[in-house]
């Protein structure tokens, strides 16, 4: 208790997060650019709502529109930021927020995607930390409601990882940490960068195959063609990070190294991804789509060059193929410019060598 914190981009994250903070009294400001969020929060506070087995809350938060920001300049400063928007929106979010941070504070990447290197251009990397939310199967269904398509990950599966990027165990980051574990299970841990890979990995088998598709990640799951592309997705992903030195966690709770050698064609590998993610797509959750998906549905820009793109782009000075990602970033941008419309046909049609 005791700092002040600033939650850049109420969306499904940041809001999810955030409102748990704000129900244990801690001081938040909520800070976002769609005008009706912030109008709902202000006037019926911010309501979470999971699929099972979590009570249905709503809590008042301080919420305010980006053209309020300014105002800040009369009050304490922020000693943490969570910058919560989408990656594309990291470096104005950064250089906005940055100028209302006390001198010992610092900014915390709680997004999908690498971007502590972008957070740390700059703040500097002395006040940057990432934290990653692992399938947390959140969505902002409409201002001011945050609907999560699950219960808790509890026991079962640590949902943040929060680290430092040079892989010490802090207070701050034990802080941080603090404040993520109000709302469900956290790791402080020493392999960031392990983990995000991790995380990027994981993204970039369901994201883009939800936004191009259209399909819930269920229907993907229990699609043959669809599930083993996406392990080839990946495959490739796995390998650029080993080959980056990345030491890397569970991906889908697999051993990474039972993915990667399913997406290249190994039988006895291939039939143990494929008994554990049909077996994940029939547990009988939400009709949860990822939020890749979600943005397409939304008519949203797309994390696609910072998920599938950003591999593909790591792979190339590697020396490394990556067809899948590299295929699937274009087809996903197609969609998006809206040349095409989201059909399961442009990856069962697409023929890779």
């Amino acid at each position: 208790m005791g700092n002040r914190i600033a939650i850049v981009g109420a969306g499904a994250v940041g809001g999810y997060a955030g409102a748990y903070m704000a129900q244990a009294g801690e001081d938040v400001t909520f800070i976002d650019m769609w005008p009706e969020n912030v109008e709902a929060m202000r006037s019926k506070g911010l309501r979470i709502t999971h699929i099972r087995d979590v009570p249905e809350f709503t809590v008042p938060v301080n919420a305010i529109h980006l053209t309020e920001l300014q105002g800040v300049v009369k009050q304490k400063p922020f000693d943490i930021a969570f910058i919560c928007v989408k990656s594309y929106d990291t470096a104005w979010a950064t250089m906005m927020i940055q100028q209302y941070l006390s001198p010992g504070g610092f900014v915390v990447s709680l997004q999908n995607c690498m971007n502590e290197e972008t957070i740390a251009g700059i703040v500097g990397w002395g006040r940057t930390l990432g934290a990653i939310a692992s399938s947390i199967t959140v969505e902002l269904t409409e201002p001011g409601h945050v609907r999560r398509a699950s219960g808790k990950g509890g026991s079962a599966h640590t949902v943040y990882r929060v680290g430092e990027v040079h892989g010490r165990i802090t207070e701050r980051a034990k802080e941080v940490g603090r404040l993520t574990a109000l709302s469900d299970s956290t790791h402080v841990t020493p392999n960031l960068w392990g983990e995000r890979w991790s995380k990027l990995v994981t993204n970039g088998m369901a994201n883009g195959l939800s936004a191009c598709t259209g399909l819930i990640s269920k229907d993907i799951l229990l699609n043959d063609a669809l599930r083993r592309f996406g392990a080839r997705l990946g495959a490739e992903g796995i390998r650029v990070g080993q080959a980056l030195g990345y030491e890397l966690e569970e991906i889908h709770h697999l051993d990474p190294e039972i993915i990667a050698r399913a997406g290249e064609g190994d039988a006895a590998a291939r039939s143990e991804y494929d008994a554990h993610r049909i077996a994940e797509a029939q547990k009988g959750g939400g009709a949860h789509r990822p939020s890749m998906g979600q943005d397409m549905v939304k008519g949203r820009r797309t994390e696609i060059e910072f998920i599938n793109g950003f591999i593909a782009d790591k792979a190339k000075p590697l020396g490394i193929p990556t067809p899948a990602n590299a295929a699937l970033t274009e087809i996903v941008k197609r969609v998006e410019r809206g040349e095409i419309a989201p059909d399961p046909k442009h990856i069962l049609e697409l023929r890779l060598n």
